[in-house]
Parts: C-alpha cells; sequence; structure tokens
C-alpha cells in the first residue's frame, strides 16, 4: 500500500519523503504546483489543495497511512478537519501528525489550539495515530541569520526558561519510522504521542554564546520583548501571522519548552544515534 505525505515541500516534509524513500516505502506526495515539485524518483506527484475536496479524494484513494502536516495559515483548522475527514472516507485509519509541544497548554496561540483540535478528532474519530510534538524548529534560525551575522544579534525572544530545540531532520526520521510501524503493523495501533525535543535546554543568551563562539566575534541576545519581534515579523509576514509569532514568544518566555523525563532517552534509541545539536547546524548554516 502507498504512505501519503501531505506537507510534502517544507523543511520537515522534504525530510520525511527521503526517509521513507530510503526506507523502500511507496510515497504519494500531495503539493499545490506539482511543477515546481522536485522529489526523488519514484515518488507518485498529485496536485491539490486541502480546501479542494476532488484533490484530496484523489490523494486519498489507495492510500493506508498518512502523515499530515498542516502549515501554519488562517484557515489551518478547516483544513485539518478536511483532510481528516476525507482521511475516514477514504478508509484510512493510521496516521502520523505532526502537531506542537504542549499544544493543550498555549490555546491562546492559534496554531497550538488548532493542533491541540486535531489531536482530539483523531481520537474522538478513532483514528490509529501517532502524535509527534516537536518543540521550536532549529531550521527556523536561517529566518534571523542575516541579524545575527550582520548584526551581532540574536533576536528570537527565548526567555529564560530554556527551549529544547530540535533539527528537523530528527523530526522527520522519527515521523518515517512510525508510518512505516503503523503502515506495516498487522492491524491499527492505538494513539501514541512523542515529544520531539533537542539534545539541549537553551536559552536565549545561551543561544548567543553558541553564536559568538561559532562566528568568533560577540553576539548578544536581543532580549525577552516579543512585541519587538512582533514588528520585526511584520516586516515580511501577513500582520496576523507576525502576531501569532508574538504570541508563540510569549510563551517561550513564560514557560520555555521543557523536555519531560525520558523524552531524550526514548528518541535515541528510536534514531540509534544522537540528536542533532544546535551548535552544529549554526555551523552548517555559516558556511552555507
Amino acid at each position: 500500500m502507498t504512505i501519503l505525505v501531505i506537507g510534502a515541500t517544507g523543511r520537515v516534509g522534504r525530510h520525511v519523503v527521503d526517509q521513507l524513500v530510503r526506507r523502500d516505502a511507496d510515497v504519494r506526495v500531495l503539493t499545490r504546483d506539482a511543477a515546481k515539485a522536485a522529489f526523488p524518483a519514484g515518488v507518485a506527484v498529485m496536485e491539490g489543495d486541502l480546501l479542494d475536496i476532488d484533490s484530496l479524494r484523489k490523494a486519498f484513494a489507495g492510500i493506508s497511512t498518512v502523515f499530515l502536516l498542516n502549515a501554519v495559515t488562517g484557515d489551518e483548522f478547516t483544513k485539518a478537519i478536511l483532510t481528516l475527514n476525507i482521511a475516514r472516507e477514504a478508509g484510512v485509519e493510521r496516521v502520523v501528525y505532526l502537531s506542537v509541544f504542549q499544544a493543550e497548554q498555549a490555546v491562546n496561540v492559534p496554531h497550538f489550539a488548532v493542533k491541540s483540535g486535531a489531536e482530539r478528532m483523531l481520537d474522538s474519530m478513532g483514528f490509529g495515530a501517532t502524535i509527534l510534538r516537536p518543540t521550536y524548529f532549529i531550521d527556523n534560525e536561517v529566518m534571523v541569520k542575516d541579524v545575527i551575522v550582520g548584526h551581532g544579534v540574536y533576536p528570537m525572544p527565548i526567555g529564560s526558561k530554556g527551549v529544547a530545540m530540535v533539527d528537523a531532520r530528527d523530526i522527520a526520521e522519527v515521523a518515517a519510522i512510525e508510518l512505516i510501524r503503523r503502515e506495516t503493523a498487522a492491524e491499527k495501533l492505538p494513539i501514541e504521542t512523542i515529544n520531539l525535543v533537542g539534545p539541549e535546554t537553551l536559552t536565549g543568551p545561551a543561544v548567543a554564546a553558541i553564536w559568538s563562539e561559532v562566528l568568533g566575534r560577540p553576539v548578544v541576545y536581543g532580549g525577552d520583548d516579543p512585541s519587538g519581534f512582533e514588528q520585526t515579523m511584520a516586516t515580511f509576514m501577513p500582520r496576523w501571522m507576525a502576531y501569532e509569532m508574538r504570541l508563540m514568544a510569549e510563551r517561550y518566555v513564560s514557560h520555555g519548552m521543557i523536555p519531560e523525563d525520558g523524552d531524550r532517552e526514548r528518541l535515541t534509541v528510536m534514531l540509534g544515534r544522537p540528536l542533532h545539536a544546535y551548535r552544529d547546524f549554526a555551523r552548517d548554516l555559516v558556511a552555507a
């Protein structure tokens, strides 16, 4: 049978597809623009949109397992609801869903609330699912690299509680492992939740210190000011999204994203290797 990957063109989704191909899975992706999609040979590419019911139905035909990643958009919840309904209609019971760390504890942040709602849908609709709950993506630092390198300031207001940032490659590999496990199981497996975290819990000043080391010159932390962060984000994204990013940053400052006991050990056992570290990512980003 075939695994459908939704959200295949983003930072995580591309790695998920690659990991599945390495494991000889039969993979289909759904993308809004097939002409711009570049995937490994053998991956079936279908064009469509999560608000287009006809294209969703075509995408789910002959599918046994689905990876669902909903991008942060103003209609994210509608897309999640429609996709899960069409999946059930098509008889698909096996899902790996990309949620967010502590989704139910930050319901004032729209995409946290959406993902918490989708988790409840998976449970109430009787899916067998792995719910992946990643912390802040290390890969997001691509957006602020120029500020760090050009101005010597780490601008993300992540606070002093600590955030266990996770690499997209680790997220994707765990997702692929779970997709294959569910795909090959003799019967539908129960719902399971996995926290996806990094090897270190880093504060704003600690991240600035890493950048100072990597660049060989001082980098300072910009401070715990989500309002200033919102204004910066609004220069290159919609205002509603910039405000949502502020709300998320306020959560980092007030609570952090701190792993639960055993989270890291569970991931290293699953992967059979250490988790990707922030310092190594920063070095690679500068080198690139």
